[in-house]
């Protein structure tokens, strides 16, 4: 697209916003009512296309994508009156006669850049959110995902005029192109290098800016955890889209008296879940290009792989795979995985947890196994991440009742729910004064005296 073309389109919506349409809650539910009727009408087409990109089976393409979308959708339908209503708060003595309230506004157009692993979730989540909030919104799918953006272009060209939500395809270039230009809110989700772009071009506008990024997101597993469930569960969560996901475990740091126990069982409940030929199973996704797939590859030591690490090229496949007596020089820890390699590692004794962590990037998720409530609480409390689970791994995600966001390296800012409608939006503080009276204290000349009793009084 030409960046002429984005100029007209952003010219369209600015003035679109201005003109009031996008305010009322009436709209902006029947807006997402639309979207939602749209979104269930081309679930066929849009499993069809997360399996061109990314291997998705149909199960997984509604479990973790469309099935979320609309789920978020659905909570927005819901509460958007809700969520969008003013809000009295107390009034101070010295401001009588008035009325104090909080009145929650849209930004305006907003910029939604969406990443490939999860590229139809990840445009309509923070789009739905944007819509319930009363903004405009370009939404900048990944090229990397060509099948599912088609589709989320589709979807949105069906539903909306391009004045109100519009779909911008390509590349770098149009990257590039709508990062230069002036929005009053962007909200990106990719990897920490892009982000760190997005922040400094965010930065020369002074906009606000939510950044869902990544990270190395630790697994913690102590002697106390039941080991057989969280292998499960640590499975589940690791090789879900093969890997490619932001809040999979990236690595295990385990009890060094429970690894040889955790690993056995970890290898397990892979054959179990993805039997014993899992280049072969249907279900299992494939990485999403030849330069990813090589990436992940070179990050697999032979030497220390326990299990897997067989790949079939000409599909993009490469096994579930683990390693084990992992160090934290090794190449695998050097940079956030994002595939289906799960090193381990091992601790001493529970206080070494801390100190091991305390100088590592904070992560977008953390995951701790136990059956220790105080190791949990201490471990939940002391370390700081995005979000995350106790005894189980990526669900946190999963609701729209709490937010979703990073902390320090992993972004900044949530969404989902009401975080996402707050996300969106800019929450005005209003002094509505009365004019039937009109204290004179705060005029000159100073009632000093006077002024300084009555200041007493209210401060007590």
């Amino acid at each position: 697209m030409k960046i002429a073309d984005i100029d007209k389109i952003l010219k369209a919506q600015r003035d679109y916003f201005a003109s009031g349409a996008t305010l009322s809650v009436k709209f902006r539910v029947d807006m997402l009512k639309k979207l939602y009727t749209a979104v269930k009408s081309h679930e066929k087409e849009i499993g069809e296309a997360l399996s061109e990109d990314l291997g998705k089976s149909d199960f997984e393409g509604f479990m973790c994508e469309t099935g979320m979308a609309l789920s978020e959708i659905g909570y927005m339908i819901k509460n958007t009156a809700k969520f969008a209503k003013e809000q009295t708060v107390r009034t101070p003595l010295a401001q009588f006669s008035a009325r104090s309230y909080k009145k929650p506004s849209p930004y305006g157009n907003v910029l939604i850049m969406s990443p490939w692993n999860y590229p139809l979730l990840l445009s309509l989540s923070p789009l739905a959110n944007a819509i319930a909030a009363g903004n405009t919104a370009i939404v900048k799918p990944s090229a990397y995902s060509p099948a599912t953006s088609a589709v989320v272009a589709k979807i949105i060209a069906e539903c909306f005029p391009e004045k109100y939500v519009a779909v911008i395809t390509g590349g770098r270039q149009e990257n590039a192109a709508l990062l230069d230009q002036k929005f009053d809110f962007v909200f990106f989700t990719g990897s920490q290098n892009v982000g760190k772009e997005v922040l400094r071009h965010t930065a020369e506008h002074l906009t606000p800016a939510v950044l869902e990024l990544g990270g190395k997101s630790p697994c913690i597993v102590d002697g106390s955890a039941k080991i057989k469930l969280a292998a499960k569960r640590i499975v589940f969560g690791k090789f879900l889209n093969c890997g490619q996901t932001c809040v999979a475990p990236d690595y295990v740091l385990c009890e060094k008296s429970v690894k040889d126990e955790l690993v056995k069982e970890i290898i397990k409940q892979i054959r179990a879940q993805y039997g014993k030929e899992p280049l072969l199973n249907p279900d299992y996704g494939k990485i999403i290009n030849e330069k990813h797939f090589e990436r992940i590859n070179a990050l697999i030591d032979r030497k220390k792989t326990v299990y897997g690490g067989n790949a079939l090229p000409e599909k993009l496949k490469i096994e579930p795979t683990v390693m084990s007596d992992v160090e934290w020089s090794d190449a695998v820890m050097q940079e956030e995985i994002f595939g289906p390699v799960l090193p381990i590692l091992t601790y001493e004794k529970f206080g070494d947890i801390f100190g091991i962590l305390r100088d590592k990037p904070k992560p977008l998720a953390l995951y701790f196994f136990s059956e220790s409530e105080y190791r949990i609480r201490a471990v939940m409390e002391r370390c700081s991440y995005g979000g995350g689970c106790v005894n189980d791994c990526i669900i946190h995600l999963a609701t729209s009742e709490m937010g979703f966001g990073g902390v320090g390296e992993s972004g900044m800012g949530s969404y989902h729910g009401k975080d996402g409608f707050d996300a969106f939006s800019h929450t005005k503080s209003i002094v509505d004064k009365k004019t039937w009276l009109d204290l004179p204290m705060r005029y000159q000349p100073y009632a000093r005296e006077l002024y300084s009793k009555l200041l007493h009084i209210f401060l007590k």
